[in-house]
């Protein structure tokens, strides 16, 4: 059943990858023992076919080490703190997800300048190196040193800070060592990998484990499909390489999840799959231009699916359509299901957000919604997603009962209209339609969905109400044609969602 507006938390906190220290400090400063790593059992299987020996000797001399200097106002890290001071982007949205971050750093005196540690690989003989956005992000001078010890300053190319992955160049002189693509749509969990960066400074360091899952969401964006590892990296790793058995870039490694800022065995890495396009992208063109509908999505649940006569509890359903945005000309409505783009299936919102961003700004691409019981074949102008993306809030507290409230009893809620004393007291513009929720029963159906004192009823099974009677009426007809729950599109403050309430039994 949906949860209106919940927004999931989890105890283990995550870190990005990347080690940010004062420019006067040792890069060995802080260090602490190694974590252990994966017992030597687990690779028993791979051991059996020979050493990682052969692979490490090929892909070492190819990753590199990158040191950036940032302007800062503070370099201070305590407990509980994040070493970024909260300016990385990419910081910021996991942060927003997982909440506040706790990185053991030691204490440090303020400085006006920071130098950020993180890892690389080179891709072409010329100079070319593939590495985190977070890696550069903000830096005012790039330096690398390759695995000789050769240091050379390197220009950005391109970054993407919504993949999180940047491309920088240096030229010495020489052709280079290099790592090539691998197939990471190949990997399997429990197929063995090798994780090579510069953990803490110490220097290249190679770990070893296996792929822990696939298609990881962490909700930092629309590019989402990460590879679990649980070969261990920390901080300094971001950028370096995940290589498989074949010696080739299988990942990007990205980010941990951890409880005290090391290495708990759960890593994170951007697919190659994913990653060699938008590289490619970042070396001819220096930035990449992602496409934008404006429409907030969410899942189609089997309650929700059932309710609209969808046969299957595919595609993503759309909760609210910004004005003046490519959805909102294209004729796309609140409660449509969006089951294809540009002739392929949208399987869910997650799939959506990826197809939508790989999409050209201003390219012309035909959409099908199912609404009113049937598909519907739609034309949608791609837009430009230059805007930062939104996460809504919810309001967890309770807004007193209003007079006049109709009841709802299969559901167990009370309902009132939208008068314009309770417009003002809630905030709504005088155009705003539906019915307020006015009690809701502990023990019905409407209180395990998550409706609450003062959300309002906008739709009920995608057809829009305009006072308590008419939503009531629609409650009603929904149980007499035999539908097993109610759709419901609920606003709460500016936020939107759609809401499946099931019928009370008897």
């Amino acid at each position: 059943m949906t949860r209106i507006l919940e927004k999931h938390r989890v105890a283990a906190l995550l870190g990005v990858a990347l080690l940010v220290v004062p420019v006067a400090a040792s890069s060995l400063a802080g260090a602490r023992p190694a974590h252990a790593a994966a017992a030597p059992e687990t690779f028993n299987a791979a051991l059996t076919q020979g050493s990682f020996a052969p692979i490490v000797a090929a892909d070492k001399p190819a990753v590199v080490t990158i040191m950036t200097t940032l302007k800062v106002e503070n370099t201070s890290s305590q407990d509980g703190a994040s070493p970024f001071g909260g300016d990385s982007p990419f910081d910021q949205q996991f942060r927003d997800f997982f909440g506040e971050r706790q990185i053991p750093l030691p204490q440090q005196r303020p400085a006006e300048r920071a130098a950020a540690l993180g890892s690389g690989f080179v891709l072409t003989s010329d100079g070319y190196i593939v590495t985190n956005n977070h890696v550069i992000d903000k830096a005012t001078t790039i330096k690398v040193t390759l695995d000789d010890g050769t240091e050379l300053p390197a220009k950005l190319v391109g970054t993407d800070s919504k993949s999180d992955l940047a491309v920088i160049k240096i030229d010495s002189g020489k052709p280079l060592a290099t790592i090539g693509w691998g197939d990471s749509d190949k990997l399997r969990a429990g197929d063995p990998i090798l994780a090579i960066g510069n953990p803490f400074g110490i220097g290249t360091t190679v770990t070893a484990g296996i792929v822990s899952a696939r298609g990881r969401d962490l909700h930092s964006g629309p590019y989402d499909d990460f590879i679990q590892i649980d070969a261990p990296i920390n901080h300094g790793n971001s950028g370096g390489p995940l290589v498989g058995l074949d010696g080739k870039v299988v990942g990007i490694n990205t980010a941990i999840y951890s409880p005290n800022g090391g290495s708990v065995g759960v890593g994170f890495a951007i697919p190659s799959d994913q990653a060699q396009g938008i590289v490619a992208k970042l070396m001819k063109d220096g930035s990449i231009a992602h496409g934008f509908i404006g429409v907030q999505i969410q899942p189609v649940t089997s309650d929700i699916a059932d309710a609209i006569g969808l046969a299957k509890p595919v595609g993503a359903l759309v909760a609210r359509v910004d004005d003046g945005t490519p959805a909102a000309k294209a004729g796309i409505k609140s409660g449509d299901v969006i089951t294809a783009l540009a002739g392929k299936a949208v399987n869910s919102p997650h799939e959506l957000s990826r197809m939508v961003a790989d999409l050209s700004p201003g390219a012309k691409e035909s959409l099908t919604v199912w609404r009113d019981g049937g598909n519907k074949d739609l034309s949608i102008t791609v837009g430009n997603n230059d805007d930062t993306d939104k996460q809504a809030s919810a309001d967890t507290g309770s807004q007193p009962g209003l007079p006049g409230a109709q009841g709802v009893p299969t559901l167990g809620v009370q309902l009132g209209d939208l008068t314009p004393d309770v417009r003002d007291s809630l905030g709504l513009p005088e155009s705003e339609t539906g019915a307020i929720v006015e009690g809701v029963n502990p023990d019905k159906p409407a209180a395990d969905a998550g409706l609450q004192p003062g959300d309002v009823i906008l739709s009920v099974n995608q057809k829009s109400v305009h006072s308590a009677r008419e939503a009531k009426a629609a409650v009603a007809q929904a149980g007499k044609a035999g539908r097993k729950a109610v759709l419901l599109l609920v606003q709460r403050q500016d936020a939107q969602t759609f809401v499946t309430v099931p019928f009370a039994a008897g």
